[in-house]
């Protein structure tokens, strides 16, 4: 199995979608987070993920996202132009290129529960409405099936643009397994924030993340401790790391509404989202603030100084 290079690089970000305090896309805001992105270690955007709260974007607003976060940053930006309707979907993933996006997002229908045949063929009709190139995000606890992964490898086979793998079945042994039957060049990344390590353990290239809207640095860091051979580096970086992978999606406010407050808290964003997805509490707020404390205290014994949000300081203002 060799370890692969892949073209959006180590550290991808599933971006959030700002909101004003009206509810509206806040086109201000995603310049600012995708800028901040680009300087904090991330290699590529992933835009209108779940992370991006895509589920409540109409068709014209995800568009808009797309286009002015391609206009926002250098970085290469994959789109989300999936959802579980396969005629939407390609749709979609036509509109892409168009706009600048250098790979598109293509998640396992959801809610539908299709039978692997059904998911092959909405993945071929999106491989097969373009010529970018397509990560698959595989993600059983929000979307109810599972990629089957000889269903992915029959994609492979016979779809060159698909890709990459964003993992987040939390099956890492599954994972060495499909690298050992992957073609050259397939990219698995972690889907995961707390499973980068194991994951690159097991061949993958890197993580889609969340937790790096606020340390980037550090993943990149992590990442390239460990492909270089610096194992227990890589560990005592994800060590630092502990505090944001449980932050980031708890019981009573799963992603993207913790990330929602440490974006308020660097001075990014509104602390808002979409209904049915809530807003953070004052209290999140402030656990936010903590947990970045506690994150910066972490990366000076690391000797790493930490780059902040257009804030002055962690405190929310």
């Amino acid at each position: 199995m060799n370890r692969v290079r892949s073209q959006f690089g180590a550290v991808m970000t599933a971006m959030a979608t700002p909101f004003s305090k009206d509810g509206s896309v806040d086109s201000k805001a995603i310049s600012e987070v995708a800028s901040h992105l680009a300087r904090t270690g991330s290699t590529a955007i992933v835009s209108t993920g779940t992370t991006g709260e895509s589920g409540t974007l109409t068709d014209q607003e995800r568009i808009r996202v797309w286009r002015e976060t391609v206009d926002s940053t250098d970085l290469p930006v994959i789109v989300g132009s999936g959802s579980n309707d396969t005629a939407h979907s390609v749709e979609l993933t036509k509109l892409a290129a168009g706009i600048g996006a250098k790979g598109v997002l293509a998640v396992v229908p959801y809610y539908s529960r299709p039978s692997q045949s059904g998911i092959f063929e909405h993945f071929a009709a999106m491989a097969e409405a373009t010529d970018l190139p397509i990560v698959i995000y595989d993600i059983p606890i929000r979307t109810g099936r599972k990629l089957d992964h000889q269903t992915l490898l029959e994609l492979l086979d016979r779809y060159k643009n698909v890709v990459a793998l964003k993992e987040a079945s939390g099956e890492v042994l599954a994972a060495a397994e499909l690298l050992q039957n992957a073609p050259d060049g397939f990219a698995i990344y972690s889907g995961d924030d707390g499973l980068t390590l194991p994951l690159l353990a097991v061949g993958a290239v890197g993580v889609i993340g969340v937790a790096t809207h606020w340390a980037g640095q550090l993943f990149a860091m992590m990442i390239d401790a460990y492909t270089s051979g610096r194992v227990a580096e890589a560990a005592e970086i994800n060590r630092a790391l502990i505090g944001s992978y449980r932050f980031e999606s708890q019981l009573d406010a799963p992603n993207p509404i913790p990330l929602k407050a440490v974006l308020s808290v660097l001075g990014l964003s509104e602390p808002r989202c979409r209904l049915p997805i809530s807003n953070p509490t004052p209290e999140l707020i402030e656990q936010a603030a903590m947990m970045l404390d506690q994150l910066e205290s972490d990366c000076s014994k690391l000797g790493v100084v930490l780059q902040r949000g257009v804030a002055e300081s962690w405190q929310h203002k």
